[in-house]
């Protein structure tokens, strides 16, 4: 099955994909390649892409989708798929066509592929090291200008869950709302009203706060920097009432540690905003006309 099948938001994401495409080729080729046409226009060539680095792959459908708009008859051949891991200087892509296309298409290629096998590794790093906790390692709006529905897949495929895709689709309630609404229990009221089937999370500072969440049927209880042992006690206090995400100070040290005082979740915008981008390499490896 499709990595992206089971997503709720698979079709937006095709869309995303098919315009991110487009925006990227035209940012990139502008008024056309002056360079690329040092190659005749009949040149044919085979390149392969590597990565230089050990990774998780993300990126495969935006890549498809840049080459296809660009030039139909470039024929690409994967050897590996969304959410593989890769090791350094393995090839995982093989593109035949156009010699001019497939260099016009090189750079933003890369870079789509680069920066969402950022995304996926990091996160899977981060999924490996709470391994057999249980726990659900969640990614934030933190995400890159422009980037949010692929980079949340991203992080699927590095075997994280993504929390709220925007502001419309889930209530996260924190201390200004709790100000402005009067309360706890009053803004949490309100957001039964206003969409009674979106999820209620609340983010709170202090035990008394995490009892007034859970006595006003909060569906998910963020626990804002508390340290471990008060995780742990937040824990013993909820009973299973509610789901309990840490938050805040967490980062690869802290992360072991905060799964195991036997929360439910841990989010991290880290897994999207501090991304360094994989080390690809394209090479042109035939030439013919």
């Amino acid at each position: 099955m499709d990595h992206q099948d089971a997503l709720p938001y698979r079709q937006k994401l095709d869309e995303e994909i098919r315009s991110a495409a487009a925006r990227l080729l035209a940012e990139d080729i502008g008024d056309g390649d002056i360079t690329a046409r040092l190659i005749p226009a009949d040149a044919r060539a085979r390149a392969r892409v590597i990565t230089r680095e050990s990774c998780v792959l993300c990126g495969l459908a935006w890549v498809e989708a840049l080459f296809a708009q660009l030039d139909p008859g470039v024929t690409l051949s994967w050897s590996a798929a969304d959410g593989d891991r890769l090791e350094a200087g393995q090839a995982f892509l093989e593109l035949e066509g156009s010699a001019r296309s497939l260099l016009t298409g090189e750079r933003a290629a890369l870079n789509l592929l680069q920066t969402l096998s950022a995304t996926a590794t990091r996160t899977r790093h981060c999924v490996d090291l709470i391994a057999g906790t249980g726990v659900r390692l969640l990614d934030t709006r933190k995400t890159l200008p422009g980037m949010r529905l692929a980079q949340k897949y991203a992080v699927t495929c590095g075997g994280g869950h993504n929390h709220r895709i925007g502001l419309w689709d889930a209530f996260l309630i924190k201390e200004n709302h709790i100000a402005a609404c009067g309360g706890i229990a009053a803004a949490i009221g309100e957001a039964r009203q206003i969409a009674p089937k979106a999820p209620v999370e609340v983010e709170v500072e202090t035990f008394d706060e995490l009892e007034q969440a859970l006595a006003a049927g909060a569906d998910i209880i963020m626990l804002d920097n508390f340290s471990l042992e008060e995780m742990r006690e937040a824990v013993r206090r909820t009973a299973g009432r509610a789901t309990l995400e840490a938050s805040g100070n967490v980062d690869e040290g802290t992360l072991r540690a905060i799964a195991e005082t036997g929360v439910d979740c841990i989010s991290s915008g880290a897994l999207t905003k501090d991304v360094k981008a994989v080390d690809l390499s394209m090479r042109i490896v035939a030439q013919g006309s």
